[in-house]
């Protein structure tokens, strides 16, 4: 892993990108040693969560997740997900937290060393070639081993360490629950 011991780090994940990425190789997520995982490798400054939640709901299938990251060491970030019908005449939801997610990333760019990015999102290309700009170094976290790539190869070439999910979830990673599905707002 390419993270020095001695850096302060921050985790920034894009919630329904991280979602999309963990399902399409066929892993959860366990959030708990994701946390102690990082804890280990550095002084963890900071682990984001951005997901857009459907307003309007008496029961959203993410609350749970989202009340569980916000009592166990993440900082959760949402807001209103838009609901719209498309061309087609189907209901569409729409909630993207890019914006969000660089802002803070900016603002707190002072106080750490090294940005782990949990998305394959290519709009983050600029926001990873701006920190490095500031003397910050960024991993970022998504897939080469699903059906089709999860990252965008810009933002891969931009950054300056990759790390697979599917090999991070040798880690932090266990079998699909059979739970129900709690799915984020995708973008």
């Amino acid at each position: 892993m390419p993270i020095d011991p001695r850096e302060k780090i921050v985790l920034f994940i894009d919630g329904a990108n991280l979602y999309a990425t963990s399902k399409a190789i066929g892993v959860d997520i366990d959030y708990r040693r994701l946390l102690a995982e990082f804890n280990g490798r550095a002084y963890l400054l900071r682990a984001n969560y951005y997901t857009a939640l459907i307003e309007d709901q008496e029961y959203s299938s993410i609350r749970p997740l989202i009340d569980w990251l916000d009592y166990n060491g993440f900082t959760v970030v949402t807001k209103p997900a838009k609901e719209f019908t498309d061309a087609a005449g189907r209901r569409k939801v729409k909630g993207n937290m890019d914006i969000e997610l660089c802002i803070d990333a900016l603002e707190l760019a002072p106080f750490y060393d090294h940005m782990v990015l949990f998305s394959g999102d290519g709009d983050f290309t600029a926001l990873v070639a701006a920190l490095q700009r500031k003397g910050k170094r960024v991993t970022v976290v998504s897939t080469l081993t699903s059906a089709t790539p999860m990252i965008s190869d810009d933002l891969r070439r931009q950054a300056d360490f990759f790390i697979d999910v599917a090999d991070l979830a040798k880690t932090v990673g266990r079998p699909p629950s059979t739970r129900p599905v709690v799915a984020p707002v995708e973008e």
